[in-house]
Parts: structure tokens; sequence; C-alpha cells
């Protein structure tokens, strides 16, 4: 794979393998691939029962990669996230004993069940794609994607995510119920006997493998062109949440960075080898939307985050 046109093919493929198994939620489908392609980390958020961990599974399996699920919970250790040195008795020498962080997909599940000491060990793995462990630092497998799912009604007994950690998540994606039609075929497909978790689930078949998902990381990083107007444009866009009256905490230079990176995935995705605006507005509620802190005089008015971005990224001329 050397070329965009190759990655939109790997896209095209994936989705069409992840139709299989997860039934609607479009738009949270193509947003986890190119959250995938452009090399970043997704926060899921939705509801228990909207097909989550199915998300995950589908598309580690399809990837060709590694996997590997963690529940996480109140009494989570570091070291169960990423692993410890074990004294061999027969050898009377110290063995390490990797983590389920050394995984190509990583699926941390209930990510804000786990508290603040736990939750910084994965920020340095999602980070600098390595671990520290006894002072040695030990790199992660490529591609590492760290999938992370919360509920965002539940608060009891958890443990919200610091800004540091919400930034390092690329994107963070909504799955909600899904609609009529689709839940209709869903039930259609256990009514016929078809269990999407274990049978279609495991019908699926690797479509890559870990060299051909970095491969297309390369790809979208070096060969999708993006004008310096577009350039301006995210930068302007970012600037506008620092300034905004009902936004206490603006996004930094990493949102920038992470906006230019998600709009590059969609653009291969979407079978162009350049970015437009509407790549870029497309990314931005996903982008922003865990990035950004309203202030408290907004939230007593009612006002949400997804409000202000929306009236951000009107109030922000396109470039033409």
């Amino acid at each position: 794979m050397s070329t965009p046109a190759a990655v939109h093919e790997l896209a095209r493929d994936l989705l069409a393998g992840l139709d299989r198994v997860v039934i609607g939620h479009g738009e949270a489908k193509e947003s986890l691939v190119a959250c995938l392609l452009a090399g970043g980390h997704a926060l899921i958020e939705g509801v228990p029962g909207t097909g989550k961990t199915l998300l995950a599974l589908g598309l580690s399996r399809l990837a060709g990669c590694s996997f590997r699920r963690i529940q996480f919970t109140p009494d989570l250790m570091p070291i169960d996230l990423i692993g410890t040195n074990i004294l061999d008795q027969r050898r009377n020498e110290f063995t390490f004993m990797p983590g389920p962080v050394f995984a190509e997909v990583l699926l941390a599940d209930e990510i804000n069940r786990t508290p603040p000491r736990t939750q910084s060990a994965l920020l340095e793995a999602m980070q600098e794609r390595a671990v520290t462990i006894d002072g040695v630092r030990r790199a992660l497998p490529r591609p590492f994607f760290v999938i992370a799912t919360q509920n965002p009604i539940e608060f009891e007994g958890t443990y919200p995510l610091p800004e540091a950690q919400r930034d390092r998540f690329l994107m963070r994606i909504s799955v909600g119920y899904p609609d009529a039609d689709d839940e209709v075929g869903i039930l259609r497909s256990y009514a016929a006997g078809r269990s999407l978790h274990e049978q279609v689930l495991g019908s699926l078949t690797p479509l890559a493998d870990p060299g051909r998902i970095s491969e297309a990381q390369d790809v979208i990083a070096a060969q999708i062109r993006v004008e310096d107007r577009l350039l301006r444009y995210v930068r302007d866009l970012v600037a506008a949440t620092r300034s905004d009256s009902a936004v206490q905490l603006g996004a930094g230079p990493r949102a920038g960075i992470a906006i230019l990176a998600a709009s590059r995935a969609l653009a291969a995705i979407r079978g162009r080898d350049f970015i437009i605006p509407d790549d870029i507005k497309g990314t931005i509620p996903l982008v922003l939307s865990h990035r950004i802190v309203l202030a408290a005089e907004s939230e007593m008015e009612g006002g949400t985050v997804a409000e202000t971005i929306s009236r951000i990224t009107t109030a922000v001329e396109i470039p033409r």
C-alpha cells in the first residue's frame, strides 16, 4: 500500500465488514475507522447495550490486530495494566510479564471507573507509545490503538477523566440508541438465530494486518495534501474556543493537530488525496467536544458543549 487510493479501498472494506456485525451507527463506524487510520485513540460514550464493545471487537478482527480487553474497576492497579517484573525462582532472575496494554488494540472498558493513578499509567502509554517499568522503557506495538468506553450518565463510583487524559483522545464518539429500523434489524437477526456477538463476529476474517494498518497511517500523514488556507481555518476554529464567553477552558494546540489528522483520515476514507472544509467541519464535534470546558454561568443557563461548538463553527468564516 503506497497511495491514498489504496487506503480508501482498505477503509471501504473495513466499513463493509463492520456493517455485517454492527447494525446502524454509520457515523460512529466511519469515525472509529478514521481514528484508527489517523493513528489516534477513541473515547466512545454511550449507555450500556448500544454496541460499543461490538464495534471495538469487530474493528480489531477486521484489521487483523491483537486485541485485549480490560475492565476498569476502582481496585485496578497500574501493574494490572502495564505489567510487572516477576522473580523466576528457578533461574533466580526477574522476568517481565507484559500487561494487556501490550496489544495493538486495547479496549479500556468503563475507563472512568478506575482511580487517577491507574489512569495516569494509561496516559503515558497513549502519549509516548511506551511504558516505563522499574526504570526500563518498553515500546508498545504499532499500531497501538486505545478504545475507551464510558457511560455518560452514571456518576456514582466514577473518577472523571482529567483534562490532560481527555486531550490524549483524538476523538470522542457518541453511540446513541439505534433508530427504529436498525433496532428491528437487530431483533430480526436474533430472531433468526444469528447472534451478532458470537456467530457473526466469529465469522469475520481479517482484511488487513498490523503492517498494512501502520502503512495506511503513514500514507495519510504524508500524502493527504492540505492547503495553507485550510490550516488557517483550523487555527481560527481552535482560537475561537479560547475567546468565547461561554467557554472557561478553550482547546489547546494539540486540538488543531488532532483536527488536521482526523480530517486527513476522513478525506482518504472518502476517496480524496486532499482535504476540503467539509472534512474539517465533520471532525470538529468529534475532536473538540471533550477538549473544552464551559463556564459555570453558561452551564447554569442551560448551555451545552455541543451547542457552543456548533455556534463557534458557524461563526468562523469558511475559506473559499
